[in-house]
């Protein structure tokens, strides 16, 4: 199976993109939407987080703003949580894998917004870069509620620079031309990697 790796920097259009490979019956791994279910009542992760960082859930669920608050500006605090959430957020794409595998899919994507931050790019196959200019990448994330341009900024130092995914990637989709264009763009990667 080839395996497909999805990244892009905040408000490039990942998410969207992803729909598309959806749209069109390729399997698709979303780590974040992985994240979100395991820091969910239920979730593997809330016990887990709750004993590192206690207080962080409530309900039974990882309550964000207070685990943000209480990670932000504390390089280890963030390190002993990826400890915690990575291996988790692991096994669930290998079960979705599995799955998908088992029901005779050719072509898997992951997507995975951090994929380079993470060194990550030598575990797939192939590599998909969400991209558009910066003033329509600024203008879209400004437009998410409780976003400003401080916090923009902040998660962009935090991010490999998209010109530099750019260069490292095998295929770039531009999103700023449209749907049609961005959806015509999936379907050829798809076409070529399944014809090869």
């Amino acid at each position: 199976m080839i395996l497909l790796g999805l990244t892009g920097s905040i408000g490039m259009g990942k998410s969207t993109t992803a729909d598309m490979f959806s749209e069109l019956g390729i399997p698709v791994f979303d780590s974040d939407q992985a994240v979100h279910q395991l820091y969910d009542q239920g979730g593997e992760a809330v016990p887990l987080i709750e004993e590192a960082f206690p207080g962080s859930t409530v309900d039974g669920r990882v309550d964000r703003n207070v685990l943000s608050t209480q990670i932000k500006g504390d390089p280890e605090a963030w390190k002993r949580l990826e400890s915690i959430v990575h291996p988790l957020v692991a096994k669930c794409r290998k079960e979705e894998f599995a799955n998908a595998k088992a029901r005779g899919a050719t072509l898997f994507v992951l997507d995975i917004p951090l994929l380079f931050e993470n060194n990550l790019e030598s575990s797939v196959d192939y590599v998909v870069v969400v991209t558009a200019p910066l003033d329509v990448q600024r203008a879209r994330v400004l437009e998410r509620p409780g976003m400003t341009e401080e916090k923009f900024n902040e998660i962009l130092s935090q991010q490999v620079p998209d010109a530099t995914k750019r260069e490292k990637a095998d295929f770039i989709i531009d999103t700023s031309k449209g749907f049609e264009s961005a959806r015509a763009a999936v379907k050829k990667i798809v076409d070529s990697l399944l014809q090869a």
